[in-house]
């Protein structure tokens, strides 16, 4: 008993310890890495072309087409998901991520009201104007990054975060979109 109660205090011990070395690490990863991306010509150009196209959406608009991607997960045609999964920013974000060495599970990038600009795997929703990964970011301003907590992910049997941060046109230091990076937590360390 006294065996359990031991091993039971180091691993409360040692939760902050790891949280706290995984947390300057998605940090390191986050400057070293990712933050580069966002200078990348056809990042910013990607998003400035959307921004010109959504600008003027409707909370209707945004909902709609919303309905329509998750409509749309799964089937052989898929008008809505297909221009996003398939463009030159998300051709980058995949070079990316292979790389990276495993580091790197998916990426997201938004636009100016949080739809998905390009993205290296099909996500659940276009909109992502409503979590975290968007108004922790883009909504807080051009220097924001968010860390979120890191979970078990049930299809890879492995922890994994996510790194969200705003992109800034490095022209004129318009914000233009953010970016979401999820990682394995594992292999980060």
């Amino acid at each position: 008993m006294k065996h359990i109660a031991l091993a039971l205090c180091a691993a409360t011990w040692a939760l902050p310890a790891a949280a706290q070395d995984l947390s300057q690490a998605m940090q390191a990863y986050y400057q070293e890495h990712l933050q580069l991306w966002t200078q990348d010509p056809v990042i910013i150009a990607a998003l400035r072309a959307q921004n010109a196209m959504t600008s003027t959406y409707s909370a209707d608009q945004v909902a709609a087409l919303d309905r329509d991607w998750q409509s749309e997960v799964g089937h052989a045609s898929m008008p809505t998901v297909d221009p996003v999964l398939n463009n030159a920013a998300a051709d980058f974000l995949r070079q990316q991520v292979e790389a990276s060495r495993s580091r790197i599970t998916e990426v997201i990038l938004m636009d100016a009201i949080g739809l998905n600009v390009a993205v290296t795997s099909i996500t659940s929703d276009y909109w992502q104007g409503d979590e975290d990964k968007y108004s922790a970011t883009f909504q807080i301003g051009p220097d924001a990054v968010h860390f979120s907590d890191i979970e078990l992910d049930e299809s890879t049997g492995h922890y994994q975060g996510q790194i969200s941060f705003s992109v800034v046109d490095p022209a004129n230091g318009e914000l233009v979109g953010a970016m979401t990076v999820g990682v394995d937590a594992e292999l980060l360390m």
